[in-house]
């Protein structure tokens, strides 16, 4: 297997694959918690109601329930740190491949040109920011004590 089919069968082939599970894991992070944000507002505005309306009790006791059921489903499935460690290694992998293409350090063989040191610079701001992203979104759902493995 030379370079080329290497990047397009393995790296490229990996590169999607995250990029997909990681909007995928996005996408219903999203929707969860779109639909507690909804169940959980509608708890107090009904609760003021129950009083004319039998059936309300029960209606919020099963707003009540849901939001349970959807946070014990989000926990269980991890949407919110697959959709964060997915990115990351996305990012990373292509972080990784355009270092390589672009024969910039640590994959090239003479001295830096100038070229491949803004390539570099660029990659590690982008890096960087990535890495930022990732801290800050492990950091705002995850206590501290468990933020240490992904």
């Amino acid at each position: 297997m030379d370079i080329n089919q290497y990047l397009i069968e393995r790296v490229d082939d990996q590169i999607n694959w995250y990029d997909k599970k990681s909007t995928t894991a996005q996408k219903y992070y999203k929707r969860y918690q779109i639909a507690e944000i909804i169940l959980a507002a509608l708890i107090p505005l009904l609760s003021g109601y129950t009083s004319s309306c039998i059936f309300l009790q029960i209606i919020i006791g099963l707003f009540g329930a849901t939001i349970a059921i959807i946070e014990a489903i989000t926990k269980l499935y991890k949407f919110h740190e697959n959709w964060i460690q997915y990115r990351s290694t996305c990012e990373l992998l292509q972080h990784q491949k355009y270092l390589y293409l672009t024969q910039s350090f640590p994959y090239n063989k003479n001295d830096e040109t100038i070229d491949n040191i803004f390539i570099k610079n660029v990659e590690s701001i982008i890096s960087s920011e990535n890495n930022q992203w990732k801290a800050l979104n492990f950091s705002t759902k995850e206590p501290s004590h468990e933020s240490n493995s992904p």
